[in-house]
């Protein structure tokens, strides 16, 4: 592989074709920490036509190729399996932000661009981006569309899908697809841009895109409601959404457990009640008139729904500091339970109405099988998905908790399943939960993606081992 090796050093610079063991290894290892691999080298490319190139050549010498972006992915999508064969072809130095247009409220972006770069990028042109998740000031566009990333405004703005409105892709053979059309009507054939967004990377490389921004709202508001069960959390968001309309922006449902571990690993931080409650429900509302309008509405939905008993206390914050305070408590669940020790994660999604049974009767089947676990549910109750995650019982050391591991995903997986479900709501697949969706996909539409794959990519080079 020499060869290959100084032909792709001559294309990016010998500076960017690493093979010394140091060097590659912040790449090697998944965000999680749990799985490692091996490379022949990490190739770190400067543009598209770059990685145009080092892929045709790739492709010629039969080398399996890995895309990365800021590697946050907690499925072990983005790195290589442990045979050593594949290079890692890192898009971090494509992080250009190529253009803006507020008139047509869309940013052309480099794959490599840091998503909370992005995010300010629109700003300082009086626009927003709406996506938001917890590594935002880290995990990369190209990721976030490789994985049809969501997070915490999906149910206003929608997934990374309908963020995005073209792209720049990089085939398996070398070729590069400019896609980068700014228009929300294009009806010329088949949408080849939803065939890579959440592709995983498994069927070209995305090098650019095109992405939806948004007004500025007037006014950003967040309130804190405590209530007894999931169910009267369901009841809450439909009467938001009745009250609220496109305004309500967020709506997340956080267990008693999962802050009870924010406030026990973070003790300068505080739930602004007096008395511990069963659930929580935060939300935010983006209003297009006035605060004042915002707050009236807030409060209007807030007092209703204490009047009909779904909510036993709450809290409307009156400045940006204590919003951002609340939504420390949401975003700090996830620091929590790493300090609390190791915990087996789910990232699901369950029809809306279903959520209340769903968490019940999981609940109840894991403690039987699993004396003493202790469940940790979180998430965006807005569009269905909960990071159903299970953590060990006290005492229990982390080994022997993890070895239960596929047992506990049984349990949990079956259960989304007999309601209709996704075992993967925002996360992907990866290489994690690969063979775990075959018990759960019908066979003609593993066979519909496979023949899919073979089709953009006879050779099996792109992201290999990954999805399928």
């Amino acid at each position: 592989m020499t060869d290959f090796l100084d032909r792709c050093r001559a294309l990016t610079g010998a500076n960017h074709v690493l093979t010394a063991a140091d060097d590659m290894a912040p790449y090697l290892t998944d965000w999680r920490g749990r799985t490692t691999g091996n490379a022949l080298a990490v190739i770190r490319p400067a543009d598209a036509n770059e990685v145009a190139a080092i892929v045709k050549l790739c492709a010629d010498a039969r080398v399996p190729v890995v895309p990365q972006g800021g590697n946050t992915g907690l499925v072990a999508g983005s790195v290589p399996d442990r045979s050593g064969t594949a290079v890692v072809l890192s898009l971090k130095r494509l992080n250009r932000i190529r253009a803006i247009d507020p008139l047509n409220n869309t940013i052309t972006v480099d794959a490599g661009c840091i998503l909370e770069e992005v995010q300010n990028a629109a700003t300082a042109a009086g626009r927003l981006f709406p996506l938001s998740l917890a590594a935002e000031g880290s995990c990369t566009i190209g990721g976030n569309l490789a994985t049809n990333a969501g997070g915490t405004a999906v149910l206003r703005y929608g997934n990374m899908r309908e963020l995005c409105l073209g792209l720049e892709v990089v085939t398996p053979q070398g070729e590069k697809w400019d896609g980068l059309r700014g228009l929300r009507k294009d009806n010329t054939g088949y949408d080849l841009r939803d065939l890579y967004i959440g592709a995983e990377g498994t069927l070209g490389i995305i090098t650019g895109a095109v992405l939806k921004l948004f007004p500025q709202p007037k006014a950003c508001l967040t309130a804190l409601a405590a209530l007894r069960t999931q169910d009267d959390a369901v009841a809450l968001l439909a009467s938001a959404q009745a009250l609220c309309g496109a305004a309500l922006t967020g709506f997340e449902l956080m267990s008693q457990f999962s802050l009870a571990l924010v406030t026990k690993h973070f003790p300068d931080m505080r739930l602004p009640f007096t008395e511990e409650h069963p659930q929580y429900a935060l939300l935010e509302i983006s209003d297009s008139e006035s605060e004042e309008h915002a707050t009236a509405t807030l409060e209007a939905l807030m007092s209703e729904a204490m009047e009909r008993d779904l909510v036993t206390d709450a809290v409307v914050a009156s400045s940006i500091a204590q919003s951002r305070a609340l939504w420390n408590l949401r975003e700090h669940i996830t620091l929590a339970q790493a300090a609390e020790g190791k915990h087996i994660k789910h990232d699901v999604s369950i029809p809306i109405s279903d959520i209340g049974r769903f968490i019940g009767e999981t609940d109840n089947l894991l403690a039987q099988r699993f004396p003493g676990c202790r469940m940790l549910v979180f998430g965006h109750l807005g569009d269905g998905n909960l990071h159903y995650n299970v953590s060990a019982p006290e005492g229990m050391n982390d080994a022997q908790f993890i070895e239960q591991q596929e047992a506990v995903n049984r349990v949990v997986h079956d259960s989304v399943h007999r309601f209709a479900g996704s075992i993967s709501a925002e996360h992907g697949l990866g290489e994690l939960k690969r063979d775990e969706i075959r018990r759960y996909k019908s066979d003609t539409e593993l066979r519909l993606m496979g023949v899919i794959k073979q089709a953009l990519d006879p050779l099996g080079l792109m992201n290999p081992g990954k999805v399928l």
